[in-house]
């Protein structure tokens, strides 16, 4: 997970830092972002929880090679991901080390630590 999201140059909207970029935003783009041909044999439910006044909570999941983001809660997910919604988008545009994030409590990770690290390897932004 701690690399995925390094867009190489989106910016965010303003009060998130410039032009367009949201938190929403990020979620409707995350089945684009999916890059299947990494995804065989994964079965994994990514949860997001985001917090601030752009915030909401999402989960992705990915399974037989397809990906679908629905808003809300999953009942257990497999990897729980909670951020600010200003870091997310920071994070989101390569402005923030996602190690850096973790190291620092801005990125939690609760649930299976290791499988949310298949977000680097399943998502491309």
């Amino acid at each position: 997970m701690l690399g995925a999201f390094e867009p190489g140059g989106e910016k965010a909207q303003k009060g998130n830092g410039g032009d367009g970029l949201t938190v929403k935003t990020v979620f409707d783009r995350l089945p684009e972002a999916f890059q299947a041909d990494r995804a065989a044999g994964v079965d994994v439910v990514f949860q997001f929880h985001i917090s601030g006044p752009d915030g909401g909570s999402w989960y992705a999941t990915v399974k037989e090679g397809s990906c679908s983001v629905t808003r809300g809660t999953h009942e257990s997910p497999t990897s729980t991901i909670k951020m600010a919604d200003a870091d997310f988008v920071k994070l989101i545009k390569g402005e923030l080390n996602a190690m850096k994030a973790f190291t620092t409590g801005k990125l939690m990770v609760e649930g299976d630590l290791m499988k949310s690290q298949l977000v680097e390897k399943l998502f491309k932004f």
